[in-house]
Formats: structure tokens, sequence, C-alpha cells
């Protein structure tokens, strides 16, 4: 049982893999055809990216999944390694929709709720609430000083990732995944704490 479910897996994600190459070679109808085999992994990315917004926020999480469907077209020649990487990419989109949309909130209404956060729950189950602009500036600060380690917050945290699948993105061990993880959580906790709480409600 365990191998006949082992073997549809791996058959699963070879098909992924080979979709996505052929829709990055030009062949638009292989999009349509990995879309329905990727939903539920890009629905459950999507919950990761809308925890901690405010439940009226513009976009929930079907519309977030389709907002990102929708900027595919951008990325159609990019050279898929597979699936992992597919995710990883996704994450990163539906992450810049939110925090793209978070910025103009903050610039059309000044003193407003800033978007919380909760950027440790995932791996020690506190709700450290933290704004998401801010978060997404300390990220970026991170990544001038190393790119790596802002990776893999953005792949483990937002993406959703596991310590062996941002390995494989990355191309590194796991260990250096978890030592990363750890670093980069310490200096983005620092950093966030010395900017002090933004937009407050």
């Amino acid at each position: 049982m365990r191998q006949d479910v082992a073997r549809t897996i791996s058959v699963s994600a070879h098909q992924i893999t080979e979709l996505l190459r052929a829709w990055g070679g030009g062949d638009d109808e292989a999009l349509a055809l990995v879309t329905p085999l990727v939903h539920a992994e890009l629905r459950q990315i999507a919950r990761r990216h809308m925890r901690g917004e405010r439940p009226d926020h513009t976009l929930q999480v079907t519309a977030l999944v389709n907002e990102c469907y929708l900027r595919l077209s951008d990325a159609q020649h990019t050279r898929w390694q597979d699936r992992t990487h597919f995710l990883a990419w996704a994450s990163r989109l539906m992450r810049r929709i939110l925090v793209d949309l978070a910025r103009e909130r903050q610039a059309g209404k000044r003193g407003g709720r800033a978007v919380q956060v909760p950027l440790d729950a995932a791996s020690e189950g506190a709700a450290r609430g933290r704004d998401l602009v801010a978060l997404d500036d300390a990220l970026a600060a991170l990544a001038e000083i190393d790119e790596r380690k802002s990776r893999v917050v953005e792949l483990r945290f937002f993406g959703g990732l596991s310590n062996d699948e941002v390995a494989t993105v990355l191309g590194v061990s796991t260990k250096t995944v978890l030592r990363d993880w750890q670093l980069a959580k310490a200096w983005l906790l620092e950093q966030l704490d010395a900017r002090g709480p933004r937009g407050a409600a």
C-alpha cells in the first residue's frame, strides 16, 4: 500500500516537472494541465501568507491564489527545475502581492493598522506579531548581507517548505538550512525590535 502511494506521488511529481518544463518552453496548454496538480498546495501556501491578515483584507486565500495565477504569465519562460522550485517561486510572488498591497494601504491611510505577521509561530508556536512591510524591509536588508539566509526565511516561513525542500531549492545541506534559519531569525527579530511597532491600531 505504501509503495503504491509513494509511486503515485513520484509519478505526480515527475508529471508536474515535465509540464512545467513544457510550459517554460512555450507550451501554453501545459499551464492549464499543471494547475489542478498544484492548486491544493498553492492554497496551503496562500493560507500561510494570509495568517495574521485582518479579516476584511482585500484579498482572501482564493483571491490570492487567483492573483498568483494571473501573474504567472510573466514567469512562463523560467527554467523550472521541479515542483518545489515552482512552489517556492509562487510563494515569493504571493508575498510580493501582499507586501505591495500593504504598502499601498499604509501610503493611502497614514497610521492605518499594519499587517501583523507571527514570525515565529511556525517553529515555536509563539504568535509574535510583526508588521509585514517592516518584515519585508528587514528581509531585503538581510538579503544585501546574506542572500541565502534571506531566502531560507522566505522559503521556510512564507512558503512552508520543509528543511529538506529548502535545502534542495538552494543546493545546500539540511544542516546548513537549519543553521541559517536560526541565525536569520535572530537577526530579523533584533532588527524588528529595534524598529519598534509600526502602524498600531
